[in-house]
């Protein structure tokens, strides 16, 4: 049997990138001979982090529309047809199998045409509110996955299969040991670990309150990992000391997970399917900027089953420091959080996916 030619596209962020690179390794490790094209967004964050992979991408001129009045808005038409018309190049010259999409601008193009040329399609949604290139592709795709359940009010029921969102396999291993981790990150063993994620772009928010309570965090005898995100690290890096490092971005997220005890987190859906297999406790901070304010409901799924802490960035001034304490300070809480969060992980939600790539290839 020939071997599979499979296009993998999704970007923009972290949430969309790495389910991508999740699905495309544990195809690979099923039919190593498979060969993979990821497509992106050209000047996104998948240009990099794709490569850094393992894997080839080309990119597409292709961006969202501008929720603000913005003259950007006026090219959105002529970005979606030179999209359109790449996407078609790249479809005629790779010739795939299959195309897989998990949400970003780039993958609404090439679905959609992969979809017209009566390729098999899937496309895998994350959140519990879907995504507009993910609602738009719907009707074209042949398989939905998805997180959560009642997505029937997005999609067609009939195209529904829930498996849980993508996990990189070094997470759900997590076999890195936190002594190992102190090490590799420069970290005193004998000092608490704060890791401080506003997700892969960064949270002006977030960054204000931890700029606001870093003399507090001294004060307690706390050190602090912060991914600051690419946007903000000219502000932040000069607040790089032996107890604080300051990063634009974490590449090896296990070694970071496994130094950490508390972790501060933005709630977007990969970063809490990521957390709940991690099984540290978290304090989320959800995003309030968010169509349908989603980022807010998943926390609220896990902070209903007693399994993590929520503050709305509107009460951070008043709760955060009193939260903080009362959990750093309380063992049997942080036990609690660590069981509950733990039994919330669905560890084999990418090969519950991949199962169903191999349906759609049969």
């Amino acid at each position: 049997m020939k071997p599979y030619k499979c296009i993998i596209s999704g970007g923009g962020t972290g949430g969309h990138i790495y389910p991508a690179i999740a699905i495309a390794d544990e195809i690979r490790e099923r039919h190593p001979n498979t060969e993979f094209l990821f497509v992106g967004a050209k000047n996104r964050m998948e240009m990099t982090k794709v490569p850094a992979a393992g894997y080839s991408i080309k990119g597409l001129w292709i961006s969202g529309i501008e929720r603000k009045f913005s003259f950007k808005n006026f090219l959105f038409p002529f970005k979606l047809l030179a999209s359109l018309w790449r996407s078609l190049q790249i479809i005629r010259s790779f010739r795939p199998d299959l195309v897989v999409g998990t949400g970003g601008f780039a993958s609404g193009p090439l679905l959609y045409v992969a979809s017209k040329k009566n390729i098999p399609t899937l496309i895998q949604e994350q959140n519990s509110y879907a995504g507009i290139t993910n609602k738009w592709l719907s009707k074209s795709v042949d398989r939905i996955c998805v997180a959560y359940q009642n997505m029937e009010r997005f999609f067609p029921k009939q195209k529904i299969i829930v498996t849980g969102n993508p996990v990189r396999k070094n997470l759900r291993e997590m076999k890195v040991s936190q002594a190992f981790a102190h090490q590799k990150m420069g970290l005193d063993s004998n000092k608490k670990t704060l890791l401080v994620l506003g997700g892969s772009l960064g949270a002006r928010r977030i960054n204000q309150l931890i700029e606001s309570q870093l003399d507090f965090f001294k004060e307690q005898h706390i050190q602090v990992v912060w991914q600051c995100g690419k946007f903000y690290l000219d502000q932040y890096k000069r607040f790089s000391s032996k107890s604080v490092q300051v990063k634009a971005f974490i590449d090896e997220m296990n070694v970071a997970y496994a130094a950490a005890d508390i972790i501060i987190s933005r709630a977007g859906a990969s970063a809490v399917s990521e957390l709940c297999i991690v099984g540290k406790p978290v304090i989320f901070i959800p995003s309030p900027n968010v169509s349908e304010d989603h980022q807010t409901k998943n926390a609220n799924a896990v902070v209903d089953n007693n399994a993590a802490i929520m503050i709305k960035e509107s009460n951070l001034d008043q709760q955060f420091r009193p939260f903080f304490l009362e959990l750093l300070n309380d063992s049997i809480k942080i036990e609690q959080l660590k069981t509950n969060i733990k039994k919330m992980a669905l560890p084999n939600a990418t090969k519950a996916i991949v199962n169903e790539i191999e349906t759609l290839l049969s």
